[in-house]
């Protein structure tokens, strides 16, 4: 168990007022700190003021980005008690990242201690408004100065936290449109396309960019192999609904195992809905379209939850999905997550974790 010191701020930010939206521009009073340094492993856990973090300009991660970061919430019940929403599922992911990165997991039963730490002590920070959460972003960076390519010897695992809004409510859940990208690819197998590190989403802003020029919200990554079968979207995971079928692509290494792509799946299953997790191609996507058994298509995440996507553009071809509206699949999980994660509806797979 870490032992964990507490600086507390001596001069506390005024709460956000009115309504949140979006999320990771406003931040708590305080952050969790912890340094890793070969031969002594992870030291000195402390959580102090939130604050700019002093480092040199040849730390290796300016350089050879090696970093990780996570992305969770906390919530509040009804009855105003705090909890986690499947903490252990991001500990465990961070180790896998961690590990294929080459830096020092963090054990998984002191990530989620931290977590609980810093969440319980800027807890006056998680806003209780229908559709609002507080963000939490813990990340680890490498800090050894040095230009030579090699694994750091030193990082700095940190936790911030964000009061946000959710994208949408149950309301004015809205479809976006998105533009198949078919020259860049995000990742391939073998390489970190599974891992949650800051490269992956560097390598889609060129596309993300030329998708919103052109009107799309976000861009549909194809396989970086054959160019043909469906990965993700934007940050997100995707699923369809084909013929009465629940369909999204398989884990395959260059794919991040979404929590709530997860969660998406075993309420699927719960509901008793036939779900395939397998390839599928941009071409069975438009020749289902064009038979009239795409029903439906949306992203999965941690920040918006569920993204119902009502146009799909690939070679100037634009396809209508869902008569550009979010169908029923969707609104029904985007109300079953959100009623469980904001204690509404009954949690009975355990996902709420108490502080």
């Amino acid at each position: 168990m870490l032992d964990i010191k507490v600086t507390k701020t001596t001069t506390p930010k005024a709460k956000p007022e009115g309504p949140l939206r979006g999320v990771g521009t406003l931040f708590t009073d305080h952050m969790f700190l912890m340094d890793y340094t070969r031969g002594r492993g992870w030291h000195d856990p402390r959580i102090v003021p939130y604050g700019d973090i002093a480092l040199a300009p040849s730390a290796m991660v300016f350089h050879y980005a090696q970093e990780l970061f996570e992305g969770m919430k906390a919530y509040k019940n009804p009855d105003g008690s705090a909890y986690l929403f499947r903490p252990e599922e991001n500990a465990k992911r961070a180790i896998v990242t961690a590990e294929r990165i080459c830096i020092p997991p963090v054990p998984a039963a002191d990530y989620i201690q931290a977590v609980r730490a810093l969440v319980s002590l800027d807890a006056d920070w998680i806003p209780s408004a229908p559709d609002t959460s507080l963000y939490i972003r813990p990340f680890i960076i490498a800090t050894e100065p040095g230009l030579g390519i090699a694994v750091s010897k030193s990082f700095l695992f940190v936790i911030i936290l964000s009061p946000s809004g959710l994208f949408y409510t149950s309301e004015d859940l809205a479809s976006i449109g998105i533009w198949v990208e078919d020259e860049y690819v995000r990742a391939v197998r073998g390489g970190v396309g599974a891992a949650k590190t800051g490269g992956n989403y560097t390598a889609g802003l060129a596309s993300q960019a030329k998708a919103q020029s052109m009107g799309y919200s976000q861009v549909l990554w194809l396989d970086g192999v054959e160019r043909k079968y469906v990965e993700e979207v934007g940050s997100m995971n995707i699923f369809f609904k084909i013929d009465g079928k629940v369909v999204t692509p398989a884990l395959n290494g260059s794919i991040l195992p979404g929590i709530t792509r997860d969660s998406v799946i075993t309420l699927c299953r719960d509901w008793g809905l036939p779900v395939e997790e397998r390839r599928i191609s941009i071409d069975e996507l438009v020749a289902a379209q064009k038979a009239g058994v795409l029903e439906e298509m949306f992203g999965t995440g941690t920040a918006a939850v569920i993204t119902p996507v009502g146009k799909l553009c690939y070679k100037d071809e634009v396809m209508l999905i869902s008569g550009g509206n979010p169908g029923p699949l969707s609104q029904r999980l985007y109300e079953a997550l959100t009623g469980i994660q904001r204690g509404m509806l009954e949690d009975k797979f355990g996902w709420r974790v108490s502080l």
